[in-house]
C-alpha cells in the first residue's frame, strides 16, 4: 500500500511537470503583448475567477501588488452585485478560467465590455467563449489533470500560478524593481529584516581582539581565544594590518610543525580582509560570508573599523 502511494505522489507529479513542460511551449508573443499592456497600464490591474482558479487569482493579485504591480482581486459574483464600481476605464482586468465558458466570468463580459476596460484571459481552449471575447488571450497549454478522473483542478492550477508568477517577475524586470522596493512593500516578517535591517544594528564593536604586530603566537592565541570571535585583528582601530583566523593558526600548525610558535604574525595573517559598510544590509552580509565560506566580516574600512558582524547573529 505505502509503494503504491508513492507511485500516485509520483505521478501527479510528473503530470503536473509535464503540464509545466506543455506551458513553457505555449509562451508566445501574447505573453509581451500583456506585459507591455499592464506596464502601461494607467489604472489598476483586476483579477477574476472562481473557485481554485480565484484561489490563483487572489495570489497572483497578491503577488503583483508586493512586485510594484498595482493589483486586487475581484470575485465575479461580487461584481454583479455591486462590486463592478471598484471598476475604473484605466483598469485592465484578467479573467481566469480553465475552460473559458465558467457562466460566473461570462456574464461579466458585457459589463466589462461597456466600460471599455481592456480583457486579458488566462484559459487552456484558445477557442472558448472567453478567449474571443477577449483582447489578449494567454494559452495555458494542453494538459491533463493530475486527478484520476481528469476533474479536480490540479495541473490546470499549477500551470496558472507559474504562469503569474512569469508574468510578475517579467514585470520587475521591466520596471527595474529592486530589493529597496520589495523593502517598501514588505517590511515585516523574516524577508522585512533580510531587506531592511542593516549590518550596524547588529555589529559588535566592543573589546574587539585588537593584536599588535609583534604580539607573539601565544600571545595572539590567547587574545583571539578570549575575544570570542574566532579571529584577531592585527593593527588598530584606524589602521588594519589584517587579521588572523582559527583557521589560519590550524594550517600554520600543520605547515610549519615544531617551528610554529617561533612565526610571527605577518607570516601567517590574512592581510586584505573583507569588509563591509556598516550601512550595508544584513543580507548583502550574508550572501558574501556565504560567498567566500567565512563566518564574520570586519565593518568599516581599512582606515576605520566599527566593528565586526558574524554569521551566527543574522538569524534567517
Amino acid at each position: 500500500m505505502k509503494d503504491t502511494l508513492i507511485h500516485i505522489a509520483r505521478s501527479v507529479i510528473q503530470n503536473e511537470y509535464d503540464g509545466l513542460k506543455g506551458l513553457s511551449k505555449a509562451i508566445d508573443q501574447s505573453f509581451d503583448e500583456v506585459v507591455e499592456l499592464i506596464y502601461n497600464c494607467k489604472g489598476k490591474i483586476i483579477i477574476t475567477g472562481i473557485g481554485k482558479s480565484g484561489i490563483i487569482g487572489r495570489k497572483i493579485a497578491s503577488s503583483f501588488s508586493s512586485t510594484g504591480t498595482q493589483s486586487f482581486f475581484l470575485h465575479p459574483s461580487e461584481a454583479i452585485h455591486g462590486d463592478l464600481g471598484m471598476m475604473n476605464t484605466d483598469d485592465i482586468i484578467i479573467a481566469i478560467t480553465n475552460s473559458g465558458e465558467t457562466v460566473e466570468i461570462l456574464n461579466l463580459l458585457p459589463h466589462i465590455q461597456q466600460r471599455g476596460l481592456k480583457i486579458v484571459s488566462i484559459t487552456s481552449r484558445p477557442t472558448s467563449t472567453l478567449a474571443k471575447n477577449s483582447d489578449i488571450h494567454l494559452y495555458t497549454g494542453e494538459f491533463e489533470e493530475a486527478c484520476p478522473f481528469n476533474l479536480a483542478p490540479t495541473t490546470s492550477s499549477t500551470v496558472t500560478l507559474c504562469l503569474g508568477d512569469a508574468l510578475m517577475v517579467a514585470l520587475m524586470h521591466k520596471r527595474g524593481f529592486t530589493e529597496d522596493n520589495y523593502a517598501q512593500f514588505h517590511p515585516g516578517g523574516v524577508l522585512g529584516q533580510r531587506l531592511k535591517n542593516r549590518v550596524e544594528e547588529l555589529m559588535s564593536s566592543d573589546n574587539l581582539p585588537f593584536l599588535s604586530i609583534d604580539t607573539s603566537i601565544i600571545d595572539a592565541i590567547e587574545i583571539i581565544n578570549k575575544g570570542r570571535y574566532g579571529l584577531g585583528i592585527v593593527g588598530h582601530k584606524n589602521d588594519i594590518k589584517g587579521i588572523i583566523t582559527d583557521g589560519d593558526l590550524r594550517r600554520a600548525m600543520l605547515n610549519f610543525k615544531e617551528n610554529f610558535f617561533s612565526l610571527t604574525l605577518k607570516q601567517i595573517m590574512t592581510t586584505a580582509p573583507l569588509f563591509i559598510k556598516p550601512h550595508s544590509k544584513l543580507n548583502e552580509a550574508k550572501k558574501q560570508m556565504l560567498h567566500h565560506r567565512i563566518t564574520c566580516l570586519l565593518v568599516g574600512e581599512k582606515t576605520d573599523l566599527k566593528g565586526i558582524i558574524q554569521l551566527h547573529q543574522i538569524k534567517f
